[in-house]
């Protein structure tokens, strides 16, 4: 040391400065060889620990999964505290959750289901096939008015013991296990609050699930409108404690509010953000914009008891030559989306590109028109004998289908179709026009879940209210074959029989199909372990949400 200290005696100015800068460059290299070998030789894994922050638009109601699937908030809190016998991976395929394992019978119409046995309520109490059983009987109780009772008329469900229950259905129904995706309810807490009070009680706001996070508390404002919602880990979730030790829902009006939360950094997520607002989130390089496919599309549905000239074919299908599909999602979506031209979807059971499809041509559209007589007046709109080429088209006054319906609107009127457009609330639209089915013509869209079943939307039965057949199409040769693909289990006989609905659509154009949008989910890039490629359903993000982790520790390899 005493050497150390006779070298700045010795030296002088500049020697000093020369050496004590190349002292600082080798201890600096120093511990930079430190650090990268200590970074090369080890690495970073999820440990517990941090705070997620999602905003959401709109208020939660009902944290009720049996009554919670018209409010995409109460989905949403739902996915993260119950938990259901079974659940879509990241994939998008049906994968258990609490099933252990199950048996089908040969003939497709009994199911025996093995649940795993070491699932607890987040009361401590053990959940059993009896909380199952109890579940399903609310669902299929008219007095509870759950939205999923249509999935469990006429189907047997018996307890065989604690943890194995069976399914009896009177029919083979290939899509039978996405209906036991339902979150389930504990029986100790429910079963004394009666109907009248099902919706009332505070287990809606302040729920008991068996799912990866537990409720811990809510704020409200001075109106009563809920301003956040904290969860927290569970620490005996059966797949093991979650990460990230607890997640706040914050709540807004509107996608305007929620962006600016977000570039605020109030918020580290969007639930969801319509594709045109893409561009507002000014934190683009610290945000991962995630953006899926999920089987949900918008459609022009045709009501042609309601229309002249809508009853004509070659009206429809010069309507169809006239859409341009590629200006809706330029403008509508900022591309943002997909075009489509049937109901069943990229991805799904069925779907085959080289189908032969309507695609925009403008003078081929005009001259269908001119061939059948449809002879324009002087104020540019065509007429035949004395009926006008006139559309009311009805839809909501959402933002972007009111966009759509405008665009569809300079489109059609092209072609000499003059289009009278009328932009309505949701509930008006549901109650006074999709109920009656009192339109003309409807843009509107429709959510297909898992399974490409189009038995809801496209068999005849479903032309009437509570059916959502909204075209009215239908006749015994398409119901056959809708009715065929939902008992057979052979994929590719499955898929021919919808290959040939489709082309029974395609031919007679009862909807202009128009597009699939991209499902938008901005979220901060310290978030992670979201590995999801397809999603079912927007709260199914949440589906390994145990998974996801904010913090990491290091470790060597």
């Amino acid at each position: 040391m005493t050497q150390w200290t006779k070298i700045a005696k010795v030296l002088n100015l500049k020697e000093k400065i020369a050496f004590y800068l190349l002292l600082t460059v080798f201890i600096g290299s120093l511990i930079s060889w430190g650090i990268i070998f200590y970074y090369s030789k080890t690495e970073a894994i999820p440990t517990y620990g941090g705070e997620y922050i999602e905003g959401i638009v709109g208020q939660p109601i009902h944290i009720n999964p049996i009554i919670s699937a018209s409010n995409n908030s109460d989905d949403d809190l739902s996915q993260v505290i119950f938990s259901s016998l079974f659940k879509y991976d990241n994939q998008g395929a049906l994968s258990n959750d609490i099933v252990e394992n199950y048996l089908i019978s040969e003939d497709k119409t009994q199911y025996s289901v093995d649940i795993k046995k070491d699932i607890f309520w987040h009361d401590g109490e053990k959940l059993t096939t009896s909380d199952i059983l109890f579940t399903i009987n609310l669902i299929a109780d008219p007095a509870y008015k759950s939205p999923l009772r249509s999935n469990w008329q006429g189907i047997e469900t018996s307890i065989v013991d604690d943890y194995t229950i069976n399914f009896k259905i009177k029919n083979p129904y290939v899509g039978f296990l996405n209906n036991l995706t339902f979150g389930i309810l504990p029986k100790h807490l429910w079963e004394s609050i009666s109907p009248e009070k099902f919706s009332l009680t505070d287990l809606n706001l302040e729920p008991i699930g068996s799912g990866p996070y537990k409720y811990n508390s809510f704020q409200k404002d001075s109106k009563g409108n809920i301003l956040s919602y904290k969860v927290v880990a569970n620490p005996n979730y059966f797949r093991g404690k979650p990460y990230i030790s607890k997640i706040t829902f914050n709540f807004y009006s509107d996608d305007d509010s929620i962006i600016s939360a977000y570039n605020k950094k109030e918020i580290m997520g969007i639930s969801n953000i319509s594709p045109n607002k893409i561009g507002e989130i000014k934190l683009q390089q610290s945000t991962d914009i995630h953006k899926f496919n999920i089987p949900r599309y918008f459609a022009v549905f045709f009501n042609q008891t309601k229309s002249i000239p809508l009853a004509n074919d070659e009206v429809r299908k010069a309507l169809s030559y006239a859409t341009d599909h590629a200006e809706i999602i330029n403008n509508v979506l900022s591309g943002n989306g997909n075009e489509i031209y049937s109901p069943i979807l990229s991805n799904m059971i069925g779907y085959d590109d080289t189908l032969e499809k309507i695609t925009f041509d403008m003078e081929k559209a005009n001259k269908i028109l001119d061939d059948e007589n449809w002879k324009r007046d002087d104020d540019g709109f065509r007429k035949k004998d004395n009926v006008k080429l006139e559309i009311n088209l009805v839809t909501t006054d959402w933002t972007e289908l009111s966009k759509t319906a405008e665009i569809l609107k300079s489109q059609w009127e092209k072609i000499g179709v003059k289009v009278n457009i009328n932009n309505l609330s949701i509930s008006d639209i549901q109650q006074n026009h999709i109920r009656p089915r009192e339109y003309d013509a409807l843009l509107f869209g429709q959510v297909l879940g898992a399974d490409p079943d189009p038995y809801s939307f496209w068999h005849s039965s479903q032309k009437r209210d509570p059916g959502l057949n909204l075209s009215l199409f239908g006749d015994t040769d398409t119901d056959k074959l809708i009715e065929d693909g939902r008992i057979e289990f052979n994929t590719e006989k499955r898929s021919r029989l919808y290959i040939d609905f489709q082309k029974k659509l395609l031919s007679e154009i009862p909807a202009i199909f128009l597009y699939s949008p991209d499902y938008v989910y901005p979220l901060n890039k310290r978030v992670r372990g979201l590995e999801i490629k397809n999603l079912i359903m927007p709260e199914e993000r949440f589906s390994n949400i145990d998974k996801w982790y904010i913090e990491t520790k290091r470790i060597w390899k």
